[in-house]
């Protein structure tokens, strides 16, 4: 059965102030009428997702003991990739360098050839030795704590800057939001969101602060699973009856059959 972090599904987290400069930028016309209802989703979900392979940086995450550091570099190379490919590029990455100075020493060729085949990787390999570099030079080597120092690091965007801030060092205060996510929360009725920047920005005036670092692992781990980009298992599905499937046309085939 597959670890994962314990939600307030099984303990009780205390509520947050949410990001008053965020929740600023939000319209509340990007809230729809018809809603899964958060409560009764996030608590079926955080029981669903028990057994199911865990996403490729909570992996890391959990082996690496929440190291900044790797968890912000395995995130930066997972951008459209699959967790497998990130997982093994990220094993062999750190395997040759463990820390911001080491890895900063690294040619961007060495790195390249570390990484590949993860999407972009030329890209990915200069931003990482830039954010190494950075770290090193602006930061004593370590990783900001603050989400506004951290995208300031070559390549980091919100969404892997949140991340950080989440697996990393325990915030309860962010929410990250990927393509998973923001295609979920859409189905939901949670947003009526067209990009996953403007996701984020709904959600923290949607959904209860206690849910905010729970909702990347759980819709990550779901829409990997059964609520997927293209014919999603609805009948696979334990929280069906209260989804209003917004933009479902056409569902896939149910892994459990009739006679099972």
């Amino acid at each position: 059965m597959a670890k994962r972090r314990e939600s307030p599904a099984i303990r009780e987290i205390p509520l947050v102030v949410r990001p008053s400069t965020l929740v600023a930028r939000t319209r509340s016309s990007s809230i729809v009428g018809r809603v899964a209802p958060v409560e009764s989703v996030m608590r079926g979900l955080s029981l669903a997702i028990d057994g199911m392979e865990l996403p490729a940086i909570e992996k890391i995450s959990e082996s690496q003991a929440e190291d900044p550091f790797q968890v912000l570099i395995a995130t930066l190379l997972s951008a459209r990739t699959q967790d497998a490919t990130t997982l093994a590029a990220s094993t062999r990455l750190f395997r040759r360098a463990r820390t911001p100075r080491t890895m900063a020493k690294l040619p961007v060729k060495e790195i390249e050839h570390l990484i590949y085949p993860v999407s972009f990787y030329r890209n990915k390999a200069r931003f990482v030795k830039g954010t190494c570099e950075a770290l090193v030079r602006d930061h004593g080597g370590q990783v900001p704590t603050s989400l506004d120092e951290m995208v300031t690091l070559p390549g980091v965007g919100r969404k892997t800057a949140n991340l950080v801030m989440i697996l990393a060092y325990r915030s309860q205060r962010n929410i990250c939001v990927d393509t998973h996510v923001h295609r979920i929360a859409n189905r939901f009725g949670w947003v009526k969101t067209r990009l996953p920047e403007e996701t984020e920005l709904v959600l923290y005036e949607s959904v209860d602060a206690r849910w905010w670092p729970y909702i990347n692992l759980y819709l990550v781990t779901w829409g990997q699973n059964v609520c997927r980009p293209v014919f999603p298992r609805c009948g696979d599905c334990t929280i069906s009856a209260v989804c209003p499937r917004i933009g479902v046309e056409r569902v896939g085939k149910s892994r459990v059959s009739i006679d099972d």
